[in-house]
């Protein structure tokens, strides 16, 4: 592949967000592209009708946007105007890039609270980019193959195939379908159709085996005797997934291909397919090996209703009811019964979050969009992602998306399933964090407090934002800011006191801590507005302490349990200076009250 100008692309099914797993594909992909001088395309496959989100599409893009991968040709979001404070999964909205052709789409209606919905549009010469657009195109090739004497026309209903199925299973011998001896005619299609049956093409498999070679698994071969004659049109006029993967490659121009090891076993569908239109085969393939979770289950967006399942069980174990549980997640009684049977696509993702916050459950980041609610930062989710299954062979472990670009290569590319390790994460996220200017920090709070419309912090104010960084140097994630600051701008007397803070820091000792606060507020009563400033109260909280033979837990802790009932703040001078003099002052004698 040395000199040859690869043109990959990412081609999601939008029947929900990017998953991690998916944003892998996407990245190397898009390294393989860049590295060798080539491109890089999105398509939208939405054949999957019965699955499929509308909503996901301008999500995915956005997200593939966020971890800074662009692409050349495909879809796009074409109009900007929506915010990700008026959903929980809302989207930043995206310049419009005019290079290349492309089609407007259609305005979808707005959203529920009035904010305009992303109008989708394409840009290159090879489109359109969404399957759903392209019926035309597969039909014209199926019917190639029908005309060639290698497809045929199926007539069962899902009744009647089933019944087939259950046949092969009694003799306990694989299901192949019973191809005819003689393959049905168009008219025999029309009549069919006519007649209100299912008319399906079906693709006649060739008695030779297949053989394809891997760039992570090397050689993998499907014997003639495992094949069955797979479905390439649906009765619906929609493809199955093999044709129009295979159509839309080669018409695009894609000609080094990666997704999941997942699709290994189906990839020799896909070479018959090609030897039967013609199409040249890829310089490539490259399946990537399997994400797993720390217990070596296989990382997946239905972790997160497996969890939630199991809380709910042990609720309702421990006597609370069917009832309870589904008015806490705003689901009926019938599709909460369905939903704990194990049906996940009962409840849809809004209402398993209320649900598990009703059980305290703490659901797992499982796509891209969780971990950058979560305030995680791209270019950290990036290097961690790259190296899920791909060794730099150097030692070293920190990668920028440019760095990372010049040194990939398939060939690094490992068949060990990877696990993702989310204390590894959190490191990285914590390294870059630490490692972040000032402004590179702003832009990364101002984004995840987006998601965040009912946070006190006010994202428009700048330099509030600025001096809440510097009180927090140390931070995981931005979801630790939050944790630390929101309880010093919500109003004085909305905050609860921590009775375990109370009772340690300021009862313990014979309510020593509350006479340790009685001085400082005294002391702090004296400090004129002008000296409300870092350094003079660091100073004056320091030689309080030291005057009265305390260490500065015994007066840090005391006076900030007064002023955010817990023990968990930023430092306390930066702590007073963010409330200002009056608000530090009622809190206290707030505080005081409870002696």
């Amino acid at each position: 592949m040395d000199n040859v100008k690869l043109k990959t692309r990412f081609a999601p099914s939008p029947t929900g967000l990017l998953h991690v797993g998916q944003a892998r594909t996407a990245m190397f992909s898009y390294c393989l592209a860049r590295r060798s001088g080539g491109q890089f395309v999105l398509r939208i496959e939405d054949t999957d009708r019965e699955r499929h989100i509308e909503d996901a599409i301008p999500r995915i893009i956005e997200d593939l946007r966020w971890l800074g991968l662009e692409w050349d040709e495909g879809v796009d979001v074409r109009v900007a105007g929506v915010s990700p404070a008026s959903g929980e999964d809302g989207l930043a909205s995206s310049a419009d890039k005019a290079n290349g052709t492309h089609s407007e789409g259609e305005t979808p209606s707005p959203h529920a609270d009035g904010t305009p919905a992303p109008r989708l549009g394409q840009r290159g010469p090879n489109g359109p980019y969404r399957q759903s657009e392209r019926l035309a195109i597969y039909a014209e090739h199926v019917r190639k193959l029908l005309d060639a004497g290698v497809a045929y026309y199926c007539f069962e209903t899902e009744a009647e195939e089933k019944a087939l199925r259950a046949k092969a299973e009694a003799a306990k011998v694989p299901f192949r379908y019973p191809r005819p001896a003689v393959f049905p005619t168009h008219a025999d299609a029309d009549a069919a159709r006519t007649a209100g049956r299912h008319v399906v093409v079906r693709f006649a498999c060739p008695a030779q085996d297949v053989t394809i070679h891997d760039d992570a698994f090397g050689d993998v071969t499907m014997p003639a005797a495992e094949m069955d004659d797979f479905v390439l049109l649906k009765a619906d006029g929609f493809p199955t997934y093999h044709p129009a993967n295979v159509i839309d490659d080669a018409l695009m121009g894609v000609n080094y291909i990666v997704r999941g090891q997942e699709f290994l076993g189906q990839t020799w569908r896909h070479v018959l397919l090609r030897r039967a239109w013609g199409f040249p085969e890829p310089v490539g393939y490259c399946h990537l090996p399997l994400i797993l979770n720390p217990d070596n289950s296989k990382m997946s967006k239905r972790d997160k209703h497996r969890l939630t399942r199991q809380a709910a069980k042990a609720a309702l174990a421990a006597g609370t009811s069917a009832a309870e549980l589904a008015a806490c997640g705003a689901v009926g009684e019938d599709e909460f019964a369905a939903w704990i049977d194990g049906s996940d696509a009962i409840v849809p993702l809004a209402k398993l979050e209320l649900l598990a916050a009703s059980l305290k459950v703490h659901l797992p980041e499982i796509d891209v969009a969780d971990f950058r609610k979560s305030g995680y930062l791209p270019e950290a989710i990036v290097n961690f992602v790259a190296l899920l299954g791909w060794n730099p062979g150097q030692d070293r472990e920190k990668f920028t998306l440019a760095e990372l670009t010049e040194l990939f290569s398939s060939e690094r590319i490992g068949k060990t399933n990877a696990k993702f390790d989310r204390a590894k994460l959190l490191a990285f996220n914590t390294d870059y964090l630490a490692a972040a200017d000032e402004p590179r920090r702003l832009a990364a709070l101002k984004d995840f407090l987006r998601f965040k419309p009912s946070s006190p912090i006010p994202a428009d104010n700048d330099d509030l934002l600025r001096t809440l960084l510097r009180a927090t140097p140390t931070l995981r994630t931005m979801d630790d800011l939050p944790a630390k600051c929101n309880v010093l701008l919500v109003a004085d007397d909305a905050y609860a006191f921590d009775d375990a803070a109370v009772e340690k820091n300021l009862r313990k000792g014979n309510n020593a801590g509350f006479d340790v606060l009685t001085q400082l507020e005294a002391l702090l009563t004296s400090q004129p507005e002008a000296n409300w400033q870092l350094q003079p109260l660091h100073d004056a909280v320091e030689a309080f302490a030291t005057a009265a033979g305390l260490g500065m837990g015994k007066v840090a802790q005391p006076l900030r349990v007064a002023v955010t009932g817990t023990t968990v703040s930023p430092p306390i001078a930066d702590t007073l200076v963010i409330l200002g003099r009056e608000r530090t002052l009622a809190r206290i004698r707030r505080c005081l009250a409870l002696r």
